[in-house]
């Protein structure tokens, strides 16, 4: 049996050299790309104040997840027929750029217009990261790989906010943007590591009709989203015409895709029920996964009234857990060849952590919480280095970058659905209970605890419970992501990796 191989063509004799050669080079780029979706959530009331505009803060978050989205299959398209390491010399200094570019921004116009142009590189890093791993690494190691890099990757959003709050208090807020400069230097530097490919010999001409349909797609359906969890019914008309134009450029786009010679998005591949179940496994882990990260600090804060750095290292266990179950998750995959019994059990027993929060958080004291958010966050981690291992061997080498794509556009896709059904599910509940909840806990959330002190201590009480009892219906929602997810793991075909 021939011996694996690099992309050079020399043979692998021992995975610690490997290791050494390809992941750093391939860590760096990922953790830089994740890290930017969510460090600038600390930083925003720190912006606000600074560029003013405090009604379009939320534009700094969602310019980039927009623009992050939109690039994914463009660098998956080009990467397969360039080579992904060209690519990531594109990708970088565009990231490092538009770093520069955010931390002197002097209005929130310049700001958003500097952070979809980092979005259009930190898109590229995600996507050509996932990639560069099925290039360099033989199917049945690579499971081994993408559990290092989920475990980097889904760390890095847990990791965000809490470098983004302490930058922001020490050093100031462009700080969160001029400390990609450095980081993406090196990263240049790890680059040059990486073995060149030959480009594709394959005639190919880009798909700038097609992109432009996605793009069409894409943005309105994520503003629609950000939108929606405001439930202000002054928006629902603007809300309904953004659904609109999205569903009628999806339609458009999957016209001109298939009459395209080279299409931007290959529905051949996405025909194929491993592909595309596997990318909706993708988007409910994404829905779960990126809404509980975003609503547990603010439940913390709010009904457990605990301190920022309090928050930030209970977010600790879950971070470490995520972490540890990615790398324990790609190590069995390695050994035994399975797949998808291991995001099916992990995220069974998610559910019914989920569960647990949602009716008996208020039960656990503070030493039993960080157990259980530990134990959440190694279920967590058996789900996304199984759906790139999955997809990058069920596309093969060809279609390697589009396959890593989808799975970072269906991930998108997902967290910012979760985000926005779980934060308008708790506003609804909140309203529903009584109107003046729903403002209170807004003041909460930006003043702290402090917001209500005026308020009599009865009264305080009452806020208290309807708040907590909202969080019920938030943890129930993120349980209903996780539990859509182990039905679809079950329905995956493709359940080995030989």
């Amino acid at each position: 049996m021939k011996p694996p191989s690099l992309p050079g063509g020399a043979p692998v004799t021992s995975q610690r050299p490997v290791f050494f050669r390809v992941f750093p080079s391939i860590m760096l780029p990922m953790f830089l790309a994740v890290v930017d979706q969510t460090i600038v959530a600390t930083a925003l009331p720190a912006i606000a104040a600074s560029v003013g505009d405090v009604e379009r803060a939320s534009w700094v978050v969602v310019s980039y997840l927009i623009a992050a989205t939109i690039a994914a299959p463009v660098y998956g398209n080009l990467g397969d027929v360039f080579g992904r390491r060209r690519l990531m010399f594109v990708a970088l200094p565009i990231f490092i750029v538009a770093s520069l570019l955010c931390a002197g921004a002097r209005s929130i116009w310049m700001l958003t217009a500097a952070r979809v142009l980092q979005g259009f590189g930190g898109g590229g890093l995600m996507t050509l990261s996932q990639a560069l791993i099925g290039e360099a690494i033989p199917p049945r190691e690579r499971a081994r790989y993408q559990g290092y890099l989920a475990a980097v990757a889904v760390s890095s959003n847990a990791f965000g906010p809490v470098a983004g709050g302490y930058l922001t208090q020490h050093f100031g807020w462009p700080s969160i943007f001029l400390i990609n400069v450095p980081v993406g230097l090196l990263a240049i530097w790890l680059t040059f590591r990486l073995e060149p490919l030959p480009r594709s010999a394959e005639p190919w001409r880009f798909d700038a009709p097609g992109l432009l349909l996605f793009a069409l797609f894409v943005a309105p359906l994520l503003l629609a989203l950000e939108q929606g969890q405001r439930l202000d019914p002054k928006a629902v008309p603007g809300i309904l015409g953004l659904v609109a134009l999205s569903i009628l450029a999806a339609g458009l786009l999957l016209w001109r895709e298939q009459r395209a010679s080279s299409p931007l998005l290959p529905l051949g591949l996405l025909r194929q029920p491993a592909i595309w179940r596997t990318d909706a496994l993708a988007a409910c882990h994404g829905a779960a996964l990126v809404s509980l990260i975003t609503f547990l600090p603010i439940y913390l804060i709010v009904v457990r009234g605990l301190s920022a750095a309090q928050t930030g290292l209970l977010l600790v266990p879950l971070t470490i857990g995520i972490g540890a179950g990615s790398l324990i998750t790609g190590q069995m995959v390695a050994r035994t060849g399975r797949t998808m019994i291991f995001p099916s059990v992990g995220l069974i027993l998610v559910t019914l952590n989920m569960l647990v929060l949602a009716f008996w958080a208020q039960d656990l004291s503070m030493r039993q919480l960080p157990w259980v958010l530990l134990e959440t966050g190694l279920f967590m981690g058996t789900v996304m280095g199984v759906v790139q291992v999955t997809v990058q061997k069920v596309a093969g080498p060809r279609l390697l970058g589009e396959g890593a794509a989808s799975v970072q556009f269906s991930r998108s896709v997902g967290a910012a659905f979760g985000t926005a059904t779980v934060g308008a599910v708790l506003f609804a509940v909140l309203a529903a209970t009584e109107p003046d909840a729903a403002h209170l806990f807004a003041a909460i959330v930006e003043h702290g605890p402090a917001a209500i002190s005026t308020l009599p201590s009865a009264r305080q009480g009452v806020i208290q419970g309807e708040i907590a009892q909202a969080f019920r219906a938030a943890f129930l929602t993120v349980a209903g992501f996780a539990g859509l997810g182990v039905i679809v793991a079950l329905s995956i075909p493709a359940r080995r990796i030989s």
